[in-house]
């Protein structure tokens, strides 16, 4: 019967041990195969970006064939439908500016005195009230932004303004910045109360104020924080649609006065995917060309708000 048991042993050991190599092959097959699995995702993205990238370039390309850059970059007249076209960006790019420059003047001081006060006045009851209305205001579609502009800003702009048009560049560019103001303010708060308490004590210990110690020391040391929640802001501006398309009408003025219709290059983009630019013919392909600039002022003000990070961030 010894016998017997120990062969009985023997094999339920090699069982045992059979078992755990399987075991083993398989978790060390998922092991090589996660990284794997979890690149492919992040490649996704990647992928993406170039996809975008050559359809911009290559229609671009063609329709730099028919039209100079120069002519389209340097002109001043932008005339697509007309008998003899015209393909000056420049009223687009001005428009756009515009804007965003209005959007910014709004939102910049209502959100870094937002940011100050959630950071360095308010209460926690306080603070847990008014966050949840900041991302409630993020959240709202952006063209309830711009029948909002058209149809309330711009006729009490009008009681101020008796000369503003019933479609003008000023409407949109306020209703913008009280749109990008939670991004501002939400970014520049979290940049502010990531300055250490020591430092706020420091101050305090010293002599200063609230006011001091808020303007001379929490903010200096939050500022790349604060300066990249402005690029942010202004990236985000550059690229709105829907209250510029709705509020600001579609002449394609190259004019500095505000009150006065203009359009910029997200709305002259949805004009032109509208239907009325047949594909290939040179219309169409303008829609890409001003496309790769739209692409190419949001690239730089990105890889700004990095550097600004970078530059001035301060470790703690």
């Amino acid at each position: 019967m010894a016998p017997n048991g120990n062969l009985n042993k023997e094999s339920s050991i090699r069982d045992l041990i059979d078992q755990k190599k399987q075991k083993r092959s398989i978790s060390n097959f998922s092991e090589r195969s996660i990284p794997v699995v979890l690149f492919l995702f992040a490649a996704v993205s990647i992928l993406t970006t170039i996809g975008i990238l050559y359809t911009l370039l290559s229609e671009t390309i063609s329709f730099f064939q028919e039209i100079s850059i120069v002519d389209f970059f340097t002109g001043t007249v932008l005339k697509p439908l007309s008998q003899n076209p015209e393909f000056g960006v420049l009223p687009l790019i001005n428009g756009t500016i515009i804007s965003s420059l209005i959007a910014m003047l709004v939102a910049g001081p209502i959100g870094i005195m937002t940011a100050v006060y959630l950071s360095e006045y308010a209460t926690d009851k306080v603070r847990r009230i008014l966050k949840p209305i900041l991302e409630v205001l993020a959240g709202i579609p952006t063209i309830v932004y711009g029948f909002f502009a058209f149809t309330f800003v711009t006729p009490v702009l009008e009681n101020i303004i008796p000369s503003l048009g019933a479609t003008n560049i000023l409407s949109p560019g306020i209703v913008m910045g009280v749109m990008i103001i939670p991004m501002i303010a939400s970014l520049s708060e979290d940049a502010m109360t990531s300055v250490p308490n020591a430092m706020r004590e420091g101050a305090l210990a010293l002599g200063a104020t609230k006011l001091e110690t808020t303007f001379r020391v929490v903010i200096p040391a939050a500022l790349s924080g604060i300066i990249a929640s402005f690029v942010l802001g202004i990236s985000r501006a550059i690229g709105e649609t829907m209250i510029v398309t709705i509020a600001s009408g579609s002449s394609k003025n190259f004019t500095f006065d505000v009150t006065q219709s203009m359009q910029t290059m997200t709305a002259y983009i949805v004009e032109v995917s509208g239907g009325e630019a047949p594909a290939g013919s040179t219309i169409y392909y303008s829609l890409y060309a001003v496309a790769m600039t739209l692409f190419v002022f949001t690239l730089i003000m990105n890889l700004l708000a990095r550097y600004i990070s970078r530059k001035f961030r301060e470790e703690y």
